[in-house]
């Protein structure tokens, strides 16, 4: 069987890299955008980096800001609206996953009328029309939708996320500027940081992995592993590798998926709404002991470039140890919880469990599992 690798047709990268938008628009012959961004990146001027370049070379847009952290079934519904009456053949995101995951579903169901119900975007499909050309720009340093071919949206009524995944929603472009990411407080930094290192974790040891994604995790793991302190301290080497490595990590998780911790991340996100990266972060330690056992001698690797000495002289046992050890360490070293005991009510984890298990990451993960165990992961965490 083929294995199949989806990436951009273009990406810019470093600082300065937005400043080749217009040009691009102007190249692809598009008339007009929507500019879809969130409210608190409009609030404090990091939407108007680009809509002044836009201005600047006159090119026409329309601002559609009705996108919450975890977008709803609701913001995608509005958001087509919003680029039918706008007269728009292109879509500019601005933001995190949540802009861009907006911009992903409004792209396939406006060429695609028949997804019109939301819900029937979930899963693997192949939209017969595409998707609206999307160019994205990236605020945060950890979700790497802007090279994904996934997204995913909040059911607030069914309480649940739900995962598509369509080879025709990846942004054209990408421009993936350190800059745009520098507003970035330090909390968000450390926690989408940890939700890019849980893609590459989990890319690297999915089912699915082989030699091509491999290559691409564990280089994300390497400099997301020496990138991810200085960026939250906000110094420009840490933000342009963090930016670099998320990117780096999205190329190989895209296209072999992910794991359970991705699956209890969702739950968490759509019961509480848990931030994103912080979910995925705080499971991230426990999920890689239990799928230690399955996962031959990577954790040996994800030892070594994450700086542990001496790992060829180790057990399998004690590599091990030392993989996890280290991405605790570094979840430490930049905030982020151990436990997830103001976030989970007990009596809601068979149901977070169920839920789980039903999630399309997890079939990607090393080994199978049950409800019972991924109940026992979440318990072990109050």
């Amino acid at each position: 069987m083929a294995n199949r690798f989806v990436l951009n047709g273009v990406s810019y990268h470093g600082y300065g890299a937005i400043q080749a938008v217009s040009e691009e628009i102007k190249d692809h012959h598009f008339q007009k955008a929507l500019v879809t961004s969130d409210p608190d990146l409009i609030k404090f001027g990091v939407t108007k980096k680009v809509t002044d370049l836009l201005d600047e070379a006159k090119i026409a847009y329309e601002v559609f800001s009705k996108i919450q952290p975890n977008p709803t079934i609701d913001n995608v519904k509005k958001g087509l609206e919003a680029f039918k009456n706008s007269g728009a053949d292109c879509i500019v995101a601005i933001g995190g996953g949540s802009s861009m995951d907006t911009a992903k579903a409004i792209g396939i169901v406006a060429k695609n009328p028949e997804f019109s119900d939301i819900r029937s975007l979930e899963g693997a499909i192949v939209s017969p029309n595409g998707c609206v050309p999307i160019l994205a720009i990236p605020t945060t340093a950890g979700t790497a939708a802007e090279v994904t071919i996934n997204y995913v949206i909040t059911d607030p009524e069914k309480k649940r996320k739900f995962v598509c995944v369509d080879p025709h929603d990846i942004p054209i472009i990408a421009f993936v500027d350190p800059d745009m990411m520098a507003s970035m407080p330090a909390g968000l930094t450390a926690a989408t940081g940890m939700d890019a290192l849980t893609h590459a974790i989990e890319g690297y040891i999915t089912a699915g992995a082989w030699e091509l994604s491999d290559m691409f995790h564990l280089k994300a793991i390497e400099v997301i592993g020496r990138s991810l302190r200085g960026a939250v301290k906000n110094e420009k080497e840490g933000r342009e590798g963090m930016a670099l490595g998320q990117y780096i990590a999205g190329m190989g998780f895209s296209n072999v998926g992910l794991g359970i911790d991705h699956s209890m991340a969702h739950t968490l996100s759509a019961y509480y709404n848990t931030p994103h990266g912080k979910a995925c972060a705080i499971l991230l330690p426990p999920v890689m002991a239990f799928n230690a056992d399955a996962s031959g001698e990577k954790y040996r690797e994800i030892a070594r470039v994450l700086g542990v000495k001496d790992v060829d002289s180790m057990s399998p046992k004690e590599y091990r140890q030392a993989a996890i050890d280290a991405v605790a360490q570094l979840g430490k070293d930049v905030g982020i919880p151990d436990n997830l005991k103001d976030i989970v009510k007990p009596e809601d984890i068979p149901s977070l469990a169920r839920d789980a298990i039903k999630d399309a990451c997890t079939p990607g993960n090393p080994k199978p599992v049950t409800v019972e165990e991924i109940e026992a992961l979440f318990r072990s965490l109050i």
